[in-house]
């Protein structure tokens, strides 16, 4: 047991080594995701990171919301959610999915417009800035003609 931090025993954990081999990702992934608070290691009395093992779940729900283009900061603010003294567990992962299935929805549909226009604009070959709606989709500013425009506020 250490002394400083009661109930961390360093018999119980998972090097960052070990964590990376076991996650699959790199050890300077798991930095990353520390340097961003996604998950936290504890010191060794060597100075040492140490990782409770409930963290390889926390990699797997990070790795596979990157998988399908969550940003971080929303992976962050899911895994702030969850209590932070256990592993997320089925139905953590259930509450969090459903909360990204909405928009994950929208960008599918987004990607299936995107699929399905773009053998026609190809076909043209115009990727006119002024006219294609996938180069310049949605572009009301543009009408207004050249240049920048202040947006909003002061």
């Amino acid at each position: 047991m250490d002394k400083k931090n009661p109930g961390f025993d360093p018999r119980r954990t998972l090097s960052v080594g070990e964590v990376a081999s076991r996650a699959g990702v790199a050890v300077s992934a798991l930095h990353f995701y520390e340097s961003k608070k996604l998950i936290a290691s504890e010191r060794s009395e060597g100075n040492q990171r140490r990782y409770r093992r409930g963290v390889l779940r926390r990699v797997a729900v990070i790795k596979a919301a990157q998988r399908v283009g969550i940003p971080l900061d929303e992976i962050k603010a899911a895994l702030d959610s969850l209590p932070p003294d256990r592993p997320p567990t089925a139905d953590d992962w259930a509450a969090l999915s459903e909360g990204w299935r909405d928009d994950l929805n929208r960008r599918i549909a987004e990607l299936e417009a995107l699929r399905d226009h773009l053998d026609g604009c190809i076909g043209c070959g115009c990727l006119s800035v002024a006219s294609c709606p996938l180069r310049n989709p949605y572009d009301r500013l543009g009408r207004e003609g050249p240049g920048a425009r202040l947006l909003g506020g002061s």
